[in-house]
């Protein structure tokens, strides 16, 4: 039987690519708005692992990258082993958080929601801590799966106990806000017992920090955020039926349920991997969709591509400005996004108000 053949094609507006019963459509502005970003973010990657103890030229950074000798043999160690994964990580982890708050508001309907305020972050960063303080000679391999199941059981404890009749976005709110608090005390009392060293290295990883990561995270995040990633890009059609509201998609044929359960799976999965690997990196989720939102329009085909473009460039930056504001001291990129995020998210309830 011969495969499919997949179908491509240019509207005034759109990029449609259709293969069998999958369908995707971008808006035409998307590929310049993400080459935009791209750029951004690569310059702030080279400028960010140029700077240290150790500066390493911004050209010689490039070149080490791409295996070209430069004159200094030390670079390739500064360069590939101590600085290039850990601003691979800010990267990837911004990515997931933006994706992983995209999905949030579009599942809630509601353009305050995001994982850290409706408790997926709490339920992710309460399996973490337990694990670091309770059993702390456990493999950092075992953290994300640790945090992913932390989220999974928080989000359906939320989604069972929203469940009346259907899953209502506005009871999934008030419901995760209640465990986000429970979940938070639970890790406030590990935090209090805990052994000191244990504790400390549980702070630091609550504030939200990058520092120290390395390959071995890279490589245990990375299928989590294309696995979980790519399900979230083919399933953003979805979520423009499911802003229509209940009835009106159900109208529409949608299965309104089960796709609601995908997209919040996807959300828990890119949310608590991404909690366990650089701890608690609050706003992303809500400040990158809705600059991606203004950019590029409510399509959430178009939306979840730039959005994560935006969540990445977000936490390398604050990463880079956590690093050099206060040199040779480092604050937690986490710090950074909260000082921004916190007065964002107050701009956000002002308008919304208006509105």
């Amino acid at each position: 039987m011969p495969l499919p053949k997949p179908l491509f094609k240019k509207t005034d507006r759109w990029f449609i690519f259709r293969l069998d019963n999958l369908s995707l459509r971008l808006d035409l502005r998307v590929p310049g708005v993400m080459l935009g970003l791209m750029l951004v973010t690569l310059a702030a990657m080279v400028w960010s692992v140029s700077q240290g103890e150790y500066p390493v030229p911004p050209q010689d950074v490039i070149r080490t990258i791409l295996g070209v000798p430069t004159d200094n043999p030390d670079y390739v160690f500064v360069v590939n082993t101590l600085r290039l994964p850990r601003t691979l990580v800010a990267w990837e982890v911004g990515m997931a958080l933006a994706i992983a708050g995209t999905l949030t508001q579009g599942i809630t309907r509601n353009p305050l929601a995001a994982p850290g305020i409706i408790g997926v972050n709490a339920g992710a960063a309460l399996a973490a801590v337990s694990l670091i303080v309770v059993f702390p000679a456990v493999p950092i391999a075992v953290l994300p799966l640790a945090a992913f199941s932390g989220a999974l059981t928080v989000a359906a404890l939320i989604y069972l106990l929203a469940w009346k009749d259907g899953s209502s976005p506005i009871r999934l709110i008030l419901v995760g806000v209640g465990f986000s608090l429970i979940a938070g005390a639970l890790t406030n009392l590990l935090v209090t017992f805990g052994n000191i060293n244990d504790v400390s290295q549980a702070l630091v990883w609550l504030a939200g920090s990058v520092y120290g990561r390395s390959w071995p995270q890279v490589v245990a995040f990375t299928p989590w955020l294309v696995a979980f990633g790519l399900l979230s890009l083919f399933l953003s059609r979805e979520l423009n039926a499911l802003q229509l509201g209940d009835d009106l998609a159900r109208s529409l044929g949608s299965r309104l349920e089960w796709q609601r359960g995908w997209l919040l799976l996807s959300s828990v999965a890119l949310a608590g991997s991404a909690v366990a690997t650089a701890g608690g990196i609050s706003f992303v989720g809500l400040m990158a969709p809705h600059m991606a939102r203004q950019i590029i329009g409510p399509s959430h085909e178009s939306l979840v591509p730039v959005a994560a473009l935006t969540g990445g460039a977000l936490v390398v930056v604050a990463d880079l400005i956590g690093r050099l504001l206060f040199s040779p001291i480092e604050l937690p990129c986490g710090i950074i996004t909260a000082i921004v995020g916190a007065p964002y998210f107050l701009y956000l309830l002002i308008r919304t108000r208006r509105t």
